[in-house]
């Protein structure tokens, strides 16, 4: 059961409550754009996931069926609960490998790069985990864990880690000793060096009292949330891609071929000396930090808010119907979900080149409409034209009615 597809609504209704929160105490933990853009890429990772889940299934699979050192059934309850902590275990390891690991980090760094914390930040997932994460997870099957177990601690193991991303919850006491909260957890989101790099666990804090990585929140040190090495986009595939770019331009940098190749699995922040003397990163700077921001018109966030919308909305479809479609089918619903976000992003951005990508994407729509309806993934006829003729009309005029009223307007 995908219980993720399940828990979206309850995402978006405990967002919402969120934001009545944030006006109730007179907090701002949201911005428009940050938001859009955690959110952007959290539909990109589950999209992505249609395609790249089978990746981390197929090899657990195959591990269990051939290596398994036990028959573990999956109508015994203890099996359950072993696989829970289990897997909390190995997804400890898998989250401290990386932040530890340039390769690795290059896939995670996504998850961080937000400068706000709230439950959107939760949902800012990566689309390239699948390419080493099956690895920390193959101890499950050859003690003979169950797929079916398997996935499900999985999901629920994520779905736990969605509601310790906000500030509004203080510290918990007792709880913080067993269990991964709030508190401890805006630690591990902060870029302060005293909290950097601390507080791995999924559910449970007690792998990092026990392996050293733990960190209480301190009261005189405010966390600063973000990464080191700014994203400053609004663009999740840019985010999925950032710090992979890194990586490869300072490995063709280099001058020897050892850094070239070994600069990808070193400690995270290693770069060849040659390389760092020559073209220093900008980090940030913690006592003038000024987050990242573009101005934006209430109109054109507007249009962006309802725009994306409707991708959460396909988005939420594709989740749904999608697994059973053939991989052409998928790749280009893929492709059009990508697209459609890195427009989205370039708006928010303020791109000069933006208006014309989102009239390039409205006209998109048409064939892809067509392409979808003989598949027989969206029903035939009528309706759906008109439809999409009134949304790319409703689209064009929110794209362009402003600017013609600002030139419209007397000069002053």
């Amino acid at each position: 059961m995908n219980y993720v597809l399940y828990a979206v609504p309850f995402f978006f209704l405990l967002i919402g409550l969120e934001l009545l929160a944030d006006r109730w105490r007179g907090m701002r933990t949201y911005r428009l754009a940050d938001a859009i853009n955690s959110l952007s890429a959290g539909v990109l990772s589950t999209t992505s996931g249609l395609l790249t889940k089978v990746v981390g299934l197929l090899s657990y699979s195959f591990a269990w069926q051939h290596w398994g050192q036990f028959e573990l059934s999956a109508s015994n309850l203890w099996v359950w609960l072993f696989a829970f902590v289990f897997y909390d275990f190995c997804y400890y390891w898998n989250h401290r490998l990386g932040h530890e690991r340039n390769v690795l980090w290059a896939a995670h760094s996504v998850h961080h790069q937000s400068e706000e914390y709230n439950l959107s930040t939760a949902l800012r997932q990566t689309s390239t985990g699948f390419l080493f994460g099956w690895i920390f997870y193959l101890p499950m099957a050859l003690v003979g864990v169950p797929p079916l177990v398997f996935l499900t601690v999985a999901s629920l193991n994520l779905l736990y880690q969605f509601w310790v991303h906000t500030r509004h919850v203080p510290k918990l006491g007792w709880f913080e000793w067993v269990f991964i909260s709030p508190s401890n957890h805006r630690v591990h989101h902060a870029q302060n060096p005293v909290y950097m790099d601390r507080n791995y666990g999924g559910v449970f804090i007690l792998w990092d009292r026990l392996f050293g990585t733990f960190q209480e929140e301190l009261d005189e040190e405010p966390v600063v949330f973000g990464v080191t090495t700014p994203l400053r986009s609004w663009n999740p595939l840019w985010a999925n891609l950032q710090f992979y770019a890194v990586l490869w331009q300072d490995a063709v940098r280099a001058g020897s071929w050892w850094d070239k190749l070994r600069i990808w699995f070193m400690r995270t922040g290693w770069r060849p000396a040659d390389v760092a003397a020559q073209y220093p990163l900008a980090k940030s700077d913690l006592a003038n930090f000024v987050k990242f921001e573009v101005s934006l018109g209430r109109a054109a966030k507007v249009y962006a808010t309802l725009q994306f919308a409707l991708y959460v909305v396909a988005g939420t479809f594709l989740l749904g119907v999608a697994g059973n479609w053939p991989l052409t089918d998928q790749l280009l619903g893929w492709g059009w979900m990508a697209f459609g976000l890195y427009v989205l992003g370039t708006w928010l951005e303020r791109r000069p080149w933006a208006a014309g990508l989102e009239c390039l994407r409205l006209l998109l729509n048409a064939p892809l409409l067509w392409w979808a309806q003989q598949a027989g993934w969206l029903p035939a006829g009528g309706e759906a034209w008109s439809l999409l003729a009134l949304y790319s009309l409703l689209s064009v005029l929110g794209l362009y009615l402003p600017r013609l009223g600002r030139a419209a307007l007397p000069a002053a």
